[in-house]
């Protein structure tokens, strides 16, 4: 366990996130050879499918990330106060609400995944592709569901790195799971799709059973299931807070997609393969705002406002640098990246995809802030400010999808996002200056 009430902010904070940024990109970079091989082995239709069916699959595990990553706030405040009583409560209520909400997602989503296919208007000649690939990923969600709810509460109390060391084994199994699948059983996109599902299982137990041997001290006992007077109602308000923030975004990525989908099957190509290198790049600054959540967490728990000011200015002035690093390498190296990935140097593909990926670079000056004050004003016990800047990307995505896409076909879709990363951006911003850590401090000591 490591306490982030001291030391010197930036420091602690690099420390901290280093870990899971390392294990994030792990993760996108399977996703990077995943498309690949896929692309190699089956082809462009059928990385075409697999981005067909992204949106839908990413709408819910980024939920249950989210709700996962919600719960541990009090788990995380709790440990800043160092009251370990209410810790291993919030512990216990977080293991019963992430697992009722995985089953009933299991079950919703199995049901309705045709219909929503249908819905988006997935090209016909790779629908049954898409289904196919989806249906196994959606079965995958209690793992999803077990790793993140063991890596989060890890990560309340101070250790990053061992989600890190779980996502090391998971990706390299899932990298010779996907050759072995797709290239040698010649199992197509379903080999990809079971690759993933046995990858993911490796990384939940592993990742839950070293938090039931070494962490037995933070373990709920019988008597800690019996909740303190709040408890389910914070924890549900945090953890909806948090997953309603993703799913929200990503309902406006649904709606976005359903217009790309209408630009043809190489645009779709070009766009999944942009999506698999921009989540490579936002990681790097999407963590440091994660690593805001428990930073402020633990140090609104120890009644440390000072603390929590000085470490949003030095994530900010962190993420900034990291952006103009991201351009650079961006502007030099995108062509050959994306010719690499998508297997061709067709124009209508790879331009494509150059055009995304430059354009979305240059508002990373708006990304990185975003996170920090987001997940700030989460760690403070704000749940509002954030579901309004969520909602505002919803809409400017949908609003693109009806005007700007029609409009300016695929050029529309790039600058879709930096618009609303600059709107959310001020909503954040202001909200954060106008209502400082002090405000927020005994209610959130009460967490």
């Amino acid at each position: 366990m490591k306490d982030l009430t001291t030391g010197y902010p930036a420091r602690v904070i690099i420390m901290f996130t280093i870990p899971m940024m390392l294990g994030y990109i792990l993760q996108q970079l399977y996703s990077l050879v995943d498309s690949k091989i896929v692309s190699e082995y089956v082809g462009p239709d059928a990385l075409a499918a697999i981005g067909a069916t992204v949106v839908v699959s990413n709408l819910i595990i980024s939920f249950v990330n989210g709700l996962t990553q919600g719960f541990a706030i009090p788990i995380a405040n709790s440990f800043g106060a160092k009251d370990m009583s209410r810790l291993r409560k919030n512990v216990a209520g977080t293991i019963l609400l992430t697992f009722s909400t995985a089953v009933m997602l299991t079950a919703l989503s199995l049901i309705f995944i045709e219909n929503i296919l249908i819905a988006l208007g997935t090209p016909i000649e790779i629908r049954q592709d898409a289904l196919d690939y989806v249906r196994i990923i959606l079965s995958g969600i209690i793992l999803t569901a077990i790793y993140n709810c063991s890596s989060n509460i890890l990560r309340a109390v101070g250790n990053s790195k061992v989600s890190l060391y779980c996502l090391l084994v998971s990706v390299v199994a899932n990298i010779g799971l996907d050759i072995l699948f797709v290239s040698v059983f010649n199992q197509g996109i379903k080999g990809a799709a079971y690759a993933t599902i046995i990858a993911q299982s490796m990384s939940a137990f592993l990742c839950a059973g070293y938090l039931l041997a070494k962490y037995k001290e933070i373990l709920p006992k019988r008597e800690d299931f019996k909740s303190y007077k709040g408890m389910y109602g914070n924890l549900v308000t945090t953890g909806l807070s948090m997953g309603l923030m993703g799913c929200i975004v990503h309902l406006g990525t649904v709606v976005l997609q359903s217009a790309i989908n209408d630009l043809g099957t190489n645009i779709m190509t070009a766009h999944t393969a942009a999506r698999r290198v921009f989540d490579i790049m936002s990681v790097t600054v999407y963590t440091f705002g994660l690593a805001m959540t428990t930073f402020v967490s633990q140090n609104m728990g120890a009644g440390k406002p000072d603390r929590v000011r000085q470490g949003v200015r030095h994530a900010n002035i962190i993420v900034t640098i990291i952006s103009t690093v991201l351009i650079v390498l961006c502007y030099t190296f995108a062509r050959p990246v994306f010719e690499w990935v998508t297997s061709t140097n067709d124009p209508s593909i790879v331009d494509s995809a150059v055009m995304y990926a430059k354009i979305s670079i240059l508002f990373f000056y708006a990304l990185g802030p975003l996170f920090v004050f987001r997940c700030t004003l989460q760690g403070m016990g704000r749940k509002i400010v954030p579901l309004i800047s969520s909602v505002t990307e919803m809409i400017v995505k949908i609003l693109s999808a009806f005007f700007l896409v029609p409009a300016f076909a695929y050029k529309g879709v790039a600058f879709t996002e930096p618009i609303s990363w600059v709107l959310m951006t001020l909503i954040l911003a202001t909200a954060y200056v106008t209502g400082r850590p002090e405000k927020y401090l005994e209610t959130k000591i009460h967490l």
